[in-house]
C-alpha cells in the first residue's frame, strides 16, 4: 500500500511539474507615471513616499498561446536617495480580454530622477477568463533608456488550475 500512495504521488507531481508553462516576456514602460502622489519624509534629505500608477506596451510575450496587449502597474515605493523599495500590482491585459495580476517586490536605482537599474521578484495572484485560478512566480530586470523609459525583461513559470 506504501508503494502504490508513493507511485500516485510521484505521478500526481509529475503532473503538477509538466503542466508548468514558462513565461519570457519584455516590457517598455513610459517615461512618466499617468497618476502620481509623493510625501517627503522630514527625517533626511531624499526620502520620501512615492504611490504611482503607469503604462508599459509589450515588446515580445505571451502566456501560452495568447499574447500579451497591455500592462498598467500600481506601485508604491520608499525613496531614499537614489535607492528606491518597491512593491505593487501589474495587471496583464491579454489580447483575449483576459488578465493576470502580478504582485511584485523589488528595488531600483535612479540619477537625475530616472531609473538607471531595477530588479523585483513576482508571484502571480490570479486572474480571469481562463486565467482564473492562475499561479506562478519568477523575476524581471529593468533598465532605464535615455528618453527616461524603462525595458524589463521577465522571466518565470505559471501554471492554471480551476
Amino acid at each position: 500500500m506504501r508503494k502504490l500512495m508513493l507511485v500516485v504521488c510521484s505521478l500526481v507531481l509529475c503532473v503538477n511539474v509538466s503542466m508548468a508553462q514558462k513565461i519570457a516576456s519584455q516590457w517598455k514602460c513610459d517615461a512618466k507615471a499617468a497618476d502620481e502622489h509623493s510625501i517627503a519624509v522630514p527625517d533626511k534629505d531624499g526620502h520620501a513616499y512615492h504611490i504611482s500608477q503607469g503604462k508599459c506596451a509589450p515588446e515580445k510575450g505571451a502566456m501560452g498561446a495568447v499574447k500579451e496587449q497591455e500592462g498598467t502597474w500600481t506601485e508604491f515605493d520608499e525613496i531614499a536617495g537614489a535607492s528606491i523599495k518597491n512593491h505593487g500590482v501589474f495587471v496583464v491585459t491579454l489580447a483575449s480580454g483576459d488578465k493576470v495580476f502580478y504582485d511584485y517586490h523589488g528595488t531600483q536605482t535612479s540619477k537625475d530622477g530616472k531609473m538607471e537599474a531595477g530588479t523585483n521578484t513576482w508571484t502571480l495572484g490570479g486572474g480571469t477568463g481562463k486565467f482564473t485560478g492562475v499561479k506562478g512566480e519568477g523575476g524581471c530586470k529593468g533598465k532605464g533608456d535615455s528618453d527616461g523609459s524603462s525595458t524589463w525583461n521577465c522571466n518565470g513559470t505559471y501554471s492554471v488550475g480551476h
